[in-house]
């Protein structure tokens, strides 16, 4: 495994105002996984882009090499019949069409007369299917796939096309623990097979678990390549990405804890699809001015749905329990009873649910809260921008102007306009749903900066996270989820991993 499939040279490729790489250089050897890390505007993505034919040869400077024959690729069709296939963070398949018909979608099997051969197709699907641990029906709707089995259907489209380097963009960021565990597996498996995988991605506990290499990209240029057979820690690699030694991943704070701003009580909610079954039980927790209170769960133990149906009701039905806020029971119907009642949600799914990403930065941020910039009824578009520049200045949010749409952001300034739009409702309580999912360590930390200033300003904040560090990290106080119960909760002194995961895994069977 020492001669090299790829060697790129000098890539320099520039936008507008952006010189996004700038004498980049990569080389990757035959049957390795390759990881290549950096923050969110290092040029990453923009880097495989120019590799795989995205961005075709004259579009950018410098030289690609694959299989010691120089490449100049026009388009994603002549990098594929070399045998380089990207499969990118948002994944490309047709919702109405079947398994077998995506996997085969412009690379049709056709029989005679050159009319498609339907059982060739599903025949060859199935045996891609199973080499990726997929156990479903080739002629199943894609739509009735989750996004970690959807990921598979995309490396099965990979292998049919004779993969030989295999790119995947942030594979694993909207996948649980499971699915993650299971995709990184598969890589391992296509390596002892001689396929050659590229991974992008910012969760570094991960590449130091599965890749041989790393490279580390920072303002668009090469910083360094290390081996990661000599145990590279995640700092080593965070050093690289940042530019400076992370001593502390979470800013420093002192608490100051004032009354109680927000109780909820016995809070009961039965699945809105599933007769019957109870998603949240009997579950309680309590919120105090300037406060940052975790709540830490396993897949599928019911955070997302306590937050959401408190919010609202936004989710579930037969919902049943108390909300008290400054020690006065409310009712919170609807979303707008939640707003005027002073909460706020961020959803952990912001580019569905969070934002307009084909609307600018200055409509997302006054989305929330339209009620403050109208008079009779007209919403002042002056002072609309003035809110949004303020946001923009604050919360550090790297874009030239607020009139830019949000979905050419970066994911890290993605999440700060969405934290902007809740803060500009003036909220006191505020939900965040995996505030920094999909986000890389630099971007992280400058949330965290700005969880650690709502809560200074008197706002109470639940964090819910999926990482049990950056709970322990950032919160005062934890409480614990299984199974739709508060199972317990943990000051920050005493909070650790595993007395978390403790109370994480209690089921009912046990506590019975």
């Amino acid at each position: 495994m020492t001669d090299a499939i790829l060697r790129m040279r000098g890539i320099t490729k520039t936008f507008p105002a952006v010189k996004a790489l700038q004498d980049v250089n990569l080389e990757v050897r035959r049957g390795e996984i390759h990881a290549i890390c950096g923050e969110n505007g290092a040029g990453k993505s923009t880097l495989m882009k120019v590799l795989s034919g995205v961005y075709p040869h004259g579009d950018y400077s410098g030289d690609i090499e694959f299989e010691g024959e120089p490449c100049r690729f026009s388009g994603i069709r002549d990098s594929e019949q070399r045998g380089i296939v990207i499969i990118h963070q948002e994944l490309a398949l047709s919702p109405y069409l079947s398994i077998a018909e995506n996997i085969y979608l412009g690379n049709e099997r056709r029989g005679r007369f050159g009319l498609i051969d339907w059982n060739r197709t599903n025949a060859e699907a199935a045996k891609l299917l199973d080499r990726v641990g997929l156990k479903e029906n080739p002629v199943s709707a894609a739509m009735d796939l989750g996004v970690g089995k959807q990921q598979l259907v995309e490396i099965a489209k990979a292998l049919s096309k004779r993969v030989k380097l295999l790119i995947l963009d942030e594979p694993t960021a909207a996948l649980n623990d499971s699915d993650s565990a299971h995709l990184l597996d598969l890589l391992r498996g296509l390596r002892a097979e001689g396929i050659t995988c590229v991974i992008i991605s910012h969760k570094l506990n991960e590449i130091r678990a599965v890749a041989d290499s790393t490279t580390i990209l920072r303002d668009g240029r090469t910083i360094e390549t290390l081996d990661m057979a000599g145990g590279v820690s995640e700092d080593r690699i965070i050093s690289g990405m940042v530019g400076r030694d992370l001593d502390h991943r979470f800013p420093d704070r002192v608490s100051d804890i004032g009354d109680e701003v927000l109780r909820i009580e016995d809070w009961t909610v039965h699945s809105p699809t599933q007769r019957g079954r109870v998603v949240v039980e009997g579950a309680g927790l309590m919120l105090r001015r300037g406060e940052i209170v975790g709540l830490a769960g396993l897949m599928g133990a019911g955070r997302t749905e306590l937050a959401m149906s408190v919010f609202g009701r936004s989710y579930g039905t037969g919902i049943s329990g108390r909300i008290y806020k400054d020690g006065r029971e409310i009712t919170l119907r609807t979303v707008t009873d939640a707003i005027r009642h002073g909460l706020a949600y961020a959803t952990e799914d912001r580019k569905t649910y969070g934002l307009n990403l084909i609307e600018d930065i200055k409509r997302n941020v006054s989305a929330a809260g339209l009620r403050g910039l109208a008079r009779a009824g007209w919403v002042d578009d002056n002072r609309e921008y003035e809110v949004a520049e303020r946001y923009r200045k604050e919360m550090n949010i790297k874009t030239p102007s607020v009139l830019t749409p949000a979905g050419q952001l970066s994911g890290g300034n993605q999440q700060k306009v969405v934290l902007s739009k809740w803060m500009f409702t003036d909220a006191d309580v505020l939900i965040l749903d995996e505030p920094t999912r999909g986000i890389d360590v630099g971007a992280k930390y400058e949330i965290y900066s700005i969880i650690n200033r709502m809560a200074d300003q008197g706002r109470a904040v639940l964090m819910i996270s999926s990482e049990l560090p950056e709970l322990i990290g950032v919160c005062d106080r934890v409480y614990a989820m299984a199974e739709g119960r508060i199972t317990g909760e943990v000051s920050r002194a005493d909070a650790t991993p595993e007395r978390l995961m403790q109370y994480l895994t209690q089921t009912k069977e046990t506590t019975a």
